[in-house]
């Protein structure tokens, strides 16, 4: 294996964790308790997850918050100093180039991307900058990024930081000291659980790592249960749930859409006219009928007996112990309880639409 690597590369190895190729980067997968035990540990605990491979791109100057406005479809002046919201950044025809989450400081933007499209989302921003008066740095290489994440999140960062974070409210950030080391906190996440996400400079991985995970701290978590966690959160995964042949409306992110914010941003166009005509597919949540069947991504999916999509997202969910995954069917058969089929490995087995999010007992605090 050879690609990319944190740096928490090192402690990975040193604790045993299988690595994987993860959008070019070597990634743990899990460790040595294996993917569901490492699941359960979020749910109930609290877990560390390295996601240092993201990246962050950084605009500053008079019209940094304008220019992010062009760049990303929600409403960037609707955040206060302090504020983070999750976006997108779209291509012309209105389908998702990726999905990002952005942060509004006093002084500049930050805008977080996924790690397989680092080099399209920066190349696509430089491109809209002409006569823009911005500065914008592509910062990715200098950040280290922990996301700690469970219903004990608070109490374990809490002890090392002198932040208040009781008072602070979902999507809100505050830069800050966490064991001695300079960094900003946000109070976001991907598992459906109460979190934050700590972002720092690389050169201090090695301590803050050593600082949040070990014993009677947090527990070292990996991508595979990154991903089971936020598949029973509803949280949609850039290449799977949405693309470059999904908009927005079909993927139910509608909300993140601000058709008249008053910048004409790329995509807008072509949105209006969709959401006037209407979506003929929509993103449904679904759970397998027989036990022991796991729907995985791109197996073939039928309603009626017609082939209408693939599983987007799909595996088994360890907080409901049962089999669940995403899929886009026709508008008119979103409704739960419709009955599909999921071609597991040539074999047909029953499944039925359900509300999305799957798991509803999460501690992520969103008032």
């Amino acid at each position: 294996m050879s690609g990319k690597r944190t740096p928490f590369y090192d402690l990975h190895v040193s604790l045993k964790a299988k690595m994987t190729d993860f959008a070019g980067f070597e990634m743990p997968v899990h460790y040595s308790e294996g993917i569901n035990a490492e699941h359960k540990v979020v749910r109930t605990g609290v877990g560390v997850f390295d996601v240092s491979h993201m990246g962050e791109f950084e605009i500053t100057g008079p019209d940094r918050n304008a220019f992010a406005n062009r760049v990303t479809c929600n409403d960037v002046a609707a955040l206060q100093d302090g504020q983070a919201q999750y976006s997108a950044l779209l291509n012309e025809d209105g389908t998702f180039a990726d999905d990002c989450l952005v942060y509004r400081f006093a002084d500049k933007i930050m805008l977080v991307v996924n790690a397989a499209n680092i080099d399209k989302d920066w190349a696509m921003i430089v491109s809209k900058k002409a006569g823009i008066n911005v500065r914008l740095r592509n910062i990715s290489d200098n950040v280290a990024l922990l996301a700690v994440q469970g219903p004990k999140s608070e109490e374990l960062v809490q002890s090392l930081t002198d932040l208040k974070l009781s008072k602070m409210g979902y999507y809100h950030f505050e830069s800050g000291k966490v064991g001695g080391i300079d960094c900003f906190v946000s109070r976001t996440g991907y598992t459906g659980e109460d979190g934050f996400e700590l972002y720092f400079r690389s050169a201090d991985a090695e301590v803050m790592g050593s600082t949040l995970i070990g014993h009677g701290r947090g527990e070292p978590i990996g991508l595979g249960a990154r991903d089971s966690l936020r598949l029973e959160a509803g949280y949609p995964l850039y290449g799977h749930d949405i693309d470059d042949t999904v908009n927005p409306y079909e993927a139910g992110l509608g909300w993140i859409v601000k058709l008249d914010k008053g910048a004409p941003f790329t995509g807008k166009a072509q949105l209006q006219t969709i959401k006037r005509q209407g979506v003929k597919r929509k993103l449904v949540g679904f759970k397998m009928s027989e036990k022991g069947s796991i729907p995985r991504h791109g197996y073939d999916v039928y309603l009626k007996n017609q082939r209408v999509d693939t599983v987007r997202s799909g595996g088994f969910g360890p907080s409901l112990g049962e089999a669940i995954g995403t899929t886009y069917l026709p508008d008119h058969s979103v409704d739960p309880g419709t009955a599909i089929e999921i071609d597991c490995r040539g074999k047909r087995v029953g499944a039925e639409v359900v509300k999305m999010p799957f798991y509803k007992n999460g501690s992520v605090k969103k008032a």
